[in-house]
């Protein structure tokens, strides 16, 4: 089998995807009202302190130049200089990737677990429970808002002394116990979608799954109930799981920015938020540029999981 045509292509239009997102941000951050000069100087700043600062970050050249300096820059592993903190982007997001990373994989952890038990109950429940806690759990995770449950959950455990703390992030490193009572409340609000759209994809693929003929070979050779689901069904209902896992944990990693805003986070979403507000260019560009190679390489993984799960689809990719 010979994959490496097939990665090639991959890795090409994963760069033009890159480029063209590139392009995007670089032009809707100059459509915005207000530019960094109007948001970092206020109004009351002369003409020629506005100058300096635009000379400074190079905002006096054409946007065409801007856009080949910035592509160039990233060429060379630099993300630049932040407007607001003058301090490089580049260490700003190794310092707080961590603090996103460990709250996206919580919440996927949390996800899964709660999601694909509920679903494969909920596809093979012989009575009406399993279908009514299913169908319900999956109604209200997919219709409640995160920043509407983020906010409830603020008001609750700030009102009403429930155990966990509202804010006061405190890094892993510092205390285990304390980050993760921290991480409890964010990881609560932006689990529940989750949950919600992994028990729909579990319960719709299992059902599935258990119309196909081998089901039915299955029961027919005498095999435990359990057996079937553990050997039979699960694999196969994993590949559309894998798709929507993947998906859903790269909006985690890229986009956790209502709940670390609520819960005053100091993750890439915070700092995106911030950035954003300032006109940050710098900032947000990186930001938003990051976010796409992360969904744009766990779309990359995807394809190798399919190959894992189930050979077939390796073997048809090798050949393509």
């Amino acid at each position: 089998m010979n994959v490496v045509p097939f990665l090639l292509l991959r890795l090409a239009t994963a760069l033009l995807t890159l480029l063209g997102v590139a392009a995007l941000v670089f032009a809707a951050l100059r459509l915005i009202p207000g530019t960094p000069a109007d948001v970092l100087l206020g109004p009351m700043a002369t003409p020629e302190m506005r100058a300096i600062l635009t000379a400074r970050y190079g905002l006096d050249q054409s946007l065409p130049q801007q856009f080949g300096h910035w592509l160039a820059a990233l060429a060379r592993g630099d993300f630049g200089i932040s407007m607001v903190t003058n301090e490089p982007v580049m260490n700003e997001l190794a310092r707080r990737a961590p603090y996103t990373g460990e709250l996206a994989s919580l919440t996927m952890l949390v996800a899964l677990a709660t999601g694909v038990p509920l679903g494969v109950w909920s596809a093979l429940s012989t009575r009406g429970r399993g279908v009514v806690v299913g169908r319900l759990v999956g109604a209200v995770g997919a219709s409640v808002p995160e920043f509407v449950l983020g906010s409830f959950l603020i008001y609750a455990f700030s009102n009403w002394q429930l155990g966990l703390q509202v804010g006061g992030f405190v890094p892993f490193g510092e205390d285990a116990g304390a980050n993760l009572r921290s991480l409890a409340l964010p990881t609560l609000s932006m689990s529940v979608f989750g949950m919600a759209l992994i028990l729909r994809t579990t319960r719709e693929a299992v059902l599935r799954v258990m119309t196909e003929g081998h089901i039915t070979a299955a029961v027919g050779r005498g095999e435990t109930p359990w057996f079937i689901v553990r050997h039979h069904v699960l694999r196969n209902a994993a590949i559309p799981l894998v798709t929507v896992v993947t998906t859903y944990f790269g909006f985690l990693l890229g986009g956790a920015l209502i709940a670390e805003v609520l819960f005053s986070i100091p993750g890439l979403g915070y700092y995106l938020y911030n950035a954003l507000e300032g006109r940050d260019y710098a900032v947000v560009q990186a930001g938003v540029l990051l976010a796409a190679v992360v969904f744009i390489g766990l779309n990359m993984l995807a394809d190798v999981a399919y190959a894992l799960v189930d050979p077939r689809i390796g073997a048809t990719k090798a050949r393509t």
